[in-house]
């Protein structure tokens, strides 16, 4: 795609404004809406466009990091990814193209799609390549009343779908119009919870379309008289909702799979069992880049969610789950993640874990098996490390991870720490319902 076949499909498409998009550091859209006219000056000059990586979800100033006193208060100038340029099915008249950042000519080092796309660009230089989807789950109330879409504790049933099938079955129509080919949508363990799943991508892409799922299904909802929320924990005695990775690991040009190896005990590659040791070497401290508020550190408390650094074959009690399905079909699910989790930081993450465990050539620990549950203690590999679920111990064990912090860069993770000690301020206030001001609506 180049600047002047987009500006020659404006006519045909009946665009009229271009919307220029980028995720915070909290995975929601910040955008500036330009009328067509402008896209091609835009598009080549830039975009001017003021920092939000030192702001928190309702744009309250994080102090204390870098972005205090520098990026986060002036403008950026940011120039668009323009294979990214899609027609929005569900806005009149707009199509969005996904923007990053420059700072004195300079790429923004912490803006998460910067983050992750340089992940991604060493995984190739190594010689891989990574085919990754986002499962996030999400809750749909209504705007008004502020109840959920129903009140029924009934998994995938169909009845319970049908109820809402006009938003859910608008959102299936949406999402396809923007290249998210949905495989399948259902309702969840808890009243007024879905999720909807769709087929992976390669490299930076997979990213890109969580960001458009999450953001596509807020608007539509918000359109139709309704929110969703991807907080991950927007009430206590229900189930949180979380965003499993799903992803496998192929050759730099994504032609031969390289997960899955018949004649293994464990069912894979030597490269793919090393991978899995790099991702439970690191879950301690990827955690927080997955589940990365204090939100979402409640999910963690949960049945079905990881509370070690395990991995079994079909098993949901673990961190990883490895699903053999063949040379093409196997792939690794893993279970830490929660919905309110940035996609770019979250698959960030996954592949700086994996790559360490690649070039460490890292052994892999013995299994849990699948008629066993890692939450029982004897199952469990001695030397087994927990899964933190305190705000500052989760970003001491960060901290103190030399790969994960080297890997995403001292930008991002002194901009990442910041905005986790706000939050900390936030709780230690005790202000009434400050979670759900701070993540319901915007989230």
């Amino acid at each position: 795609m180049d600047v002047q076949k987009i500006v020659s499909s404006f006519e045909a498409d009946d665009i009229a404004f271009v919307r220029f998009e980028q995720t915070d550091l909290y995975g929601i859209a910040r955008s500036r809406t330009i009328p067509a006219r402008h896209f091609k000056e835009k598009a080549v000059k830039g975009l001017h466009f003021k920092g939000h990586l030192g702001y928190d979800p309702q744009t309250n100033f994080i102090g204390n990091s870098a972005y205090s006193a520098g990026v986060g208060k002036f403008d950026a100038v940011c120039f668009p990814d323009l294979d990214t340029y899609q027609v929005l099915p569900w806005s009149k008249r707009t199509a969005r193209i996904l923007i990053e950042p420059t700072y004195k000519g300079k790429l923004v080092e912490a803006q998460p799609r910067v983050v992750a796309r340089r992940q991604l660009d060493k995984l190739t230089e190594m010689g891989y390549s990574l085919m990754s989807a986002h499962e996030h789950e999400f809750y749909l109330v209504e705007k008004e009343s502020r109840k959920t879409i129903d009140d029924v504790v009934n998994v995938r049933s169909t009845v319970r779908l049908a109820a809402c099938e006009d938003i859910v079955y608008t959102f299936l129509d949406g999402l396809a119009g923007v290249g998210v080919d949905v495989e399948c949508a259902e309702t969840e363990h808890s009243p007024g919870q879905l999720e909807i799943t769709y087929k992976p991508a390669f490299g930076i892409r997979s990213a890109d379309n969580a960001h458009t799922y999450k953001t596509g299904i807020k608007e539509m909802a918000v359109k139709n008289g309704f929110i969703a929320t991807f907080m991950s924990k927007p009430y206590p005695d229900v189930s949180a909702s979380g965003c499993h990775f799903c992803h496998s690991l192929w050759d730099s040009q994504g032609k031969t799979p390289l997960l899955y190896d018949a004649s293994s005990h464990t069912g894979l590659t030597l490269v793919g069992e090393h991978w899995v040791a790099g991702l439970l070497e690191h879950t301690p401290a990827i955690s927080l880049l997955m589940g990365p508020t204090i939100n979402c550190l409640k999910r963690y408390l949960e049945a079905f969610t990881p509370s070690n650094a395990t991995w079994g074959i079909d098993n949901r009690s673990c961190a990883v789950r490895v699903k053999l399905n063949g040379n093409e079909g196997t792939y690794l699910e893993n279970r830490l993640g929660a919905s309110g989790c940035n996609p770019y930081i979250a698959l960030a993450a996954i592949v700086a874990a994996g790559m360490d465990g690649i070039n460490r050539k890292l052994p892999l620990p013995p299994c849990v098996k699948d008629i066993d549950n890692a939450y029982n203690p004897v199952h469990i590999p001695p030397g087994t490390a927990n899964v933190p679920t305190n705000m500052k111990e989760v970003m001491e064990t960060l901290q103190m991870d030399d790969v994960i912090t080297s890997a995403l860069g001292e930008e991002f993770i002194d901009c990442f720490l910041a905005a986790k000690r706000h939050e900390i301020l936030l709780q230690e206030n005790n202000e009434e319902n400050w979670e759900q001001n701070l993540f319901f609506e915007t989230m």
